[in-house]
């Protein structure tokens, strides 16, 4: 491990030597970072070290970290080198140019600051009923004694409260084809993202429908936008997409149509995606866990929200979701030593962290009680990033797993349909089971 000495660099006469890495073509090494870097990048960092430089479309110059320090310290460091929306290009032509996501500096504080208070502590509070009622009439649904894909049972789950939270509501025609176009969106490879930035591909095949969908989830989001602005209980209404047509009379220049329309996807894609992955690993980790199931289901028979949410964490760092994060430098910067030039997309490496020996006691091993014995902290558990873009769903998330936790393991015992584990599946820039986290249930 190197010392961390990520920092901006002044004295263009340095002539530090630039990251090691593998020489391979752009088109390989791109190809197998969408569909193995799960493999890849650990492979990569048990051979370079803990910074290394490799090349990917659409990025090209990538750097990847793996030093908790160094991770620390860029996310922590000036806002005006690193840029995160930047960072986050490849996501730019589904969740648009104005999303939180994609944004950097003023514009990115504006908007994050336009989205928080429905996130904070106090807004969580009023949501956990309605999770927990969502949650127990999605479980109830699910078939005892035979196998079933829970992945889909999350997702279908998880966007529905998100629908609640956004856009205040979740019955409407408008609403059943918005479920199915946006579904659609989200449901490629990883080899499909690259049609996102290729206006050729996008005329033909796969492509061209994932374009279509997208346009037409835009046509929805518009009418429901055009739709709410002229609502007569527009005032009274407490879901994100009210309070944003509100800030025109709060202090704040309105959003733009274009502009609503970015948050709004992005809420509704990153808000429920990440989620439902991460509660699909829970199942799926404590199906082939018994003695870590019993805990959890006394846990929720007791009120133990902070086993609970343990065990959501647990899944979050064994199964990470998210396997990187992206910052593209705006000038020459060091880091462990290495000089990193100016529009290189630096990545700290979640995935390769979060499973490190160095890092985490048996991590390969589902052990929820880590996260209660003070073995991990913000520098070794990064589902969510850090710094000033760290997720502001974070708590929202956490509650929300919590509570779907809660209505499973307090009505079902969960048993594995076969024992060997699920592989790791590439879908979209998330990493899911497999085969969707088949478990098999019995009624407690």
């Amino acid at each position: 491990m190197t010392a961390s000495t990520l920092r901006p660099r002044h004295d263009q006469a340095d002539q530090r030597p630039t990251p090691p890495g593998p020489r391979l073509p752009i088109a390989p090494q791109s190809i197998l970072f969408a569909t193995q870097r799960h493999r890849l990048l650990r492979l990569l960092h048990r051979r370079y070290g803990s910074v290394f430089a490799f090349k990917v479309f659409p990025e090209r110059d990538v750097v990847s970290i793996s030093d908790p320090d160094d991770i620390k310290e860029l996310f922590s460091g000036p806002v005006t080198t690193f840029h995160a929306g930047e960072g986050n290009q490849i996501l730019k032509p589904v969740m648009g140019e104005h999303s939180v996501l994609t944004t950097d500096e003023d514009e990115h504080r504006r908007i994050r600051t336009l989205l928080t208070p429905p996130f904070t502590g106090a807004a969580l509070r009023g949501y956990r009923a309605m999770v927990a009622d969502i949650a127990e009439r999605e479980v109830a649904r699910w078939p005892a004694g035979r196998p079933f894909r829970s992945h889909t049972s999350m997702q279908r789950l998880t966007f529905e409260v998100i629908l609640r939270v956004v856009l205040g509501v979740s019955a409407s025609p408008r609403l059943d084809e918005l479920r199915h176009t946006l579904g659609g969106v989200i449901d490629i490879s990883a080899l499909d993202i690259f049609g996102w930035h290729n206006e050729r591909m996008q005329r033909v095949g796969r492509w061209r429908r994932n374009r279509e969908l997208l346009l037409r989830s835009d046509k929805l989001l518009y009418a429901e936008i055009a739709e709410r602005r002229v609502a007569p209980d527009l005032a009274d209404r407490t879901d994100v997409l009210s309070r944003l047509l509100r800030t025109d009379t709060e202090g704040e220049a309105p959003l733009t149509d274009a502009e609503l329309r970015d948050q709004l996807v992005t809420l509704l894609l990153a808000g429920h995606e990440t989620t439902a992955t991460a509660l699909a690993w829970c199942w799926h980790e404590l199906a082939r866990s018994p003695e870590t199931q019993a805990r959890a289901a006394h846990a929720a028979d007791t009120g133990d929200d902070r086993y609970l949410e343990a065990v959501a964490k647990e899944a979050m760092r064994l199964r990470p979701v998210i396997y990187e994060v992206a910052r593209r430098t705006t000038e020459p910067v060091t880091v462990g030593g290495f000089h990193v030039p100016e529009g290189t997309t630096i990545m700290p490496a979640i995935g390769v962290v979060q499973t490190d020996p160095a890092q985490h006691d048996d991590p390969e091993s589902f052990r929820p009680e880590r996260f209660l014995d003070g073995s991990t902290s913000p520098r070794n558990w990064l589902p969510f990033g850090g710094g000033v873009r760290r997720c502001l769903g974070a708590g929202f998330a956490l509650m929300e797993a919590t509570e779907v936790l809660r209505a499973v393991l307090g009505r079902y015992h969960l048993e594995p349909d076969r024992t060997r584990r699920e592989q790791v599946k590439p879908r979209n820039i998330t990493f899911t089971p497999a085969r969707g986290a088949r478990v098999i249930i019995t009624n407690r």
